[in-house]
């Protein structure tokens, strides 16, 4: 097609002043400009079924979006982390992460192609030529710019088109609910826990080699020892969490040698009983020198002294060790006397 084939309406005013652009190659300029085709209608523009058939289909895939991340919302909830499927070729597959997979991926997606069908059926699809020149919009082009926008958002028919711009609203209103509920799963709130561990009042201080409840006369002077809280196994599925906070370490003293006054009252015939939970990154602590009474931690060096309430006397950690109450049962059998009033482990102090 030349460029005299093209209607007049349809090229660009004044093309023959700018950028050399002509109407007619020549020698100086052998490229003409052919200018814009003429526009043809689609049928959403002069049929107005055509259009709300369009505007239907569009809001379906932002309601779809909205029940997908409904969905979303409650296979998280519902689904159990360790549940599995079997999914051909890719064998068995977590049926949460495939559940959050596809709803979340269809709420996406729907929202997208509802997006992408709206512009390509029911928006303004008129070409608009404009020259560039300068960057710097003079304030002419700066009006003609906000016009234009001002056109397009009436020729998006969203304020006339309501029910796919409610549809779409709900649609992106819903999808961040997805990131949000994804929060949840980065644990359980700590809630109290960090202050409590199993240890109570009447719980029986178990050895951690037997398994045996422990008696006075199975600590020796000069002994360490490693117990545990009674019922606590090591196949329990929170075991691991549960001994990281309880786990104690019962050594026997001369009571004379106890030199805090606090720490002999809740002692047992010099019997004393302290975390085992270094109070500076929570190593095992498992060094016991029976002369000074000090107990050693192997990771940083940081040293207790057990004969003055486990106050910190080398090394980096900040606190001292917890004591732990104990006393006898009418069976002969050590017990707590409460839970820690302190709590064990490090950095509570900085995140509690």
């Amino acid at each position: 097609m030349s460029s005299q084939d093209i209607p007049e309406e349809n090229l660009p005013a004044e093309r023959g002043s700018v950028h050399g652009a002509v109407d007619v190659a020549d020698e100086k300029h052998p490229f003409a400009d052919p200018g814009l085709p003429p526009h043809e209608h689609r049928i959403q523009d002069i049929d107005e079924r055509a259009a709300k058939r369009s505007e239907r289909a569009v809001a379906l895939m932002f309601t779809v979006s909205m029940l997908a991340t409904v969905a979303f919302i409650a296979a998280f909830v519902v689904l159990p982390v360790d549940e599995a499927v079997y999914v051909w070729p890719l064998g068995h597959i977590s049926a949460l992460n495939l559940a959050l997979g596809l709803t979340l991926g269809l709420a996406l997606f729907c929202i997208g192609a509802g997006a992408v069908h709206w512009a390509r059926t029911l928006m303004s699809d008129v070409e608009i030529a404009d020259e560039r020149h300068p960057i710097e919009a003079s304030p002419e082009v700066r009006a003609k710019v906000h016009a234009d926008f001002r056109q397009g958002a009436k020729e998006s028919a969203l304020g006339r088109r309501k029910l796919i711009r409610n549809t779409m609203f709900g649609a992106l209103t819903l999808v961040p609910l997805s990131g949000i509920v994804l929060l949840r799963d980065l644990g359980p709130l700590p809630e109290e826990k960090l202050r409590h561990t199993l240890w109570k009042k009447g719980q029986l201080l178990v050895n951690m080699n037997t398994n045996e409840p422990l008696r006075p006369s199975d600590v020796a002077v000069g002994s360490l020892t490693f117990a545990k809280p009674e019922g606590l196994e090591e196949h329990d599925h929170e075991f691991q969490n549960e001994i990281a906070k309880a786990a104690l370490m019962i050594v026997r003293l001369q009571p004379g040698d106890i030199k805090d006054k606090r720490e002999l009252e809740w002692s047992h015939e010099g019997i004393v009983a302290y975390s085992k939970i270094c109070t500076h990154v929570g190593c095992p602590i498992s060094l016991y020198e029976q002369q000074t009474h000090h107990v050693l931690c192997p990771c940083h060096q940081s040293t207790f002294d057990l004969s003055d309430g486990a106050r910190v006397i080398f090394g980096p950690a900040g606190h001292a060790l917890p004591q732990l109450r104990i006393g006898v049962n009418d069976e002969g059998y050590l017990e707590a006397l409460g839970d820690f009033e302190e709590p064990v482990g490090p950095a509570f102090w900085e995140r509690g």
